[in-house]
């Protein structure tokens, strides 16, 4: 059965589930499954590629789908964002940066904007762009995010969100995985979810294989945040930004040591994209969150969101029976 929130009204979506724009994991591909499963599915804009973003608006075909970028990336390439509009996406997602000076073109083009935060400084920019969705994003989630933690974050926007801009939908991201999460996201204050990791682990990934093998059996200790993926990759991110990943032998010896990876770049980059081309997961990295331990298998991504709202559907049922049998 559909979970009718503010969310799906505002999107005309079935389910209140967002697929997260991972760079190079969510193409189009997993973007139209999520969608044609009632959710909306979100390409990752990653770093900018213009051919590969309008590849991947080719390969969602007929689903209404959405596009997601790195901010302060966009601004070295705004043409970018000129290309995804031009594909008509249902809505547009920003983050780890100011919104601002995009907002007025996503919403001239009939768009809805959305903007993921991951602590209240970031919500102030994201409100001055009158986003729609708002997203705030807990640092269990994998790939870059910040400090605050999803329990806390959420509710504490939701009552901002209350007293200043009621019409804002609030979402949830970080360390979500199943129904139990949605559940607890709804009872939180959000009307919907962001879903990153579990897609990651999903058939129509883009991700290596290796790499989904690798999330069906790490549990959440296995993961940390660190700058070492960036700091070999030779990206420069923004002080207030980590990346969650996985740990493994190259996270293990230079986690700590950046400044020594920094001496050593040139020649640990090399060794990291030979890696990332082989499928070495000892030395690269997968970009995961603390979920991962909350599932075991690879599935289509239509299956998951089946699951996750059926689990959703359960588990608001069965705490609305303990509070009963309690009184």
């Amino acid at each position: 059965m559909p979970i009718p929130t503010r969310l799906t009204e505002l999107l005309d979506i079935k389910h209140p589930v967002l697929l997260a724009p991972m760079g190079s994991i969510s193409g189009g591909a997993l973007a139209g499954a999520v969608s044609a499963a009632g959710g909306l599915g979100l390409i990752g804009g990653g770093y900018g590629d213009g051919e590969w973003l309008e590849r991947q608006f080719a390969a969602a075909g007929n689903h209404r789908i959405g596009c997601g970028f790195i901010t302060w990336s966009l601004q070295k390439r705004p043409e970018l964002l000129d290309l995804a509009l031009a594909s008509r996406p249902a809505a547009l997602m920003l983050s780890f940066g100011d919104p601002r000076p995009f907002a007025g073109a996503i919403k001239r083009a009939g768009a809805r904007l959305i903007c993921q935060v991951q602590g209240l400084r970031h919500l102030e920019d994201a409100l001055e762009a009158g986003a729609d969705v708002i997203i705030a994003q807990g640092s269990e989630a994998g790939g870059h995010g910040a400090r605050r933690a999803t329990l806390p974050l959420v509710p504490e926007i939701a009552d901002i969100l209350a007293r200043r801009r009621s019409d804002a939908v609030l979402v949830a991201a970080g360390g979500i995985a199943d129904g139990r999460g949605l559940a607890a996201a709804l009872l939180l204050g959000a009307e919907g979810v962001l879903v990153g990791t579990r897609f990651y682990a999903s058939t129509e990934s883009l991700a290596h294989p290796k790499a989904k093998a690798h999330m069906t059996v790490a549990q959440g200790d296995d993961t940390l945040r660190t700058t070492t993926i960036d700091v070999v990759r030779d990206i420069p991110w923004p002080t207030d930004f980590t990346v969650r990943v996985l740990r493994n032998e190259f996270v293990d010896r230079w986690h700590g040591a950046e400044t020594e990876l920094r001496a050593a770049q040139a020649q640990e980059m090399a060794r990291y994209q030979a890696a990332v081309a082989l499928g070495d997961f000892t030395t690269a990295g997968v970009l995961g969150g603390e979920a991962m331990g909350l599932f075991d298998t690879v599935l289509p991504a239509g299956e998951i969101l089946d699951r996750m709202v059926e689990e959703a559907e359960r588990a608001l049922a069965a705490g609305a029976r303990r509070i009963v049998a309690a009184e």
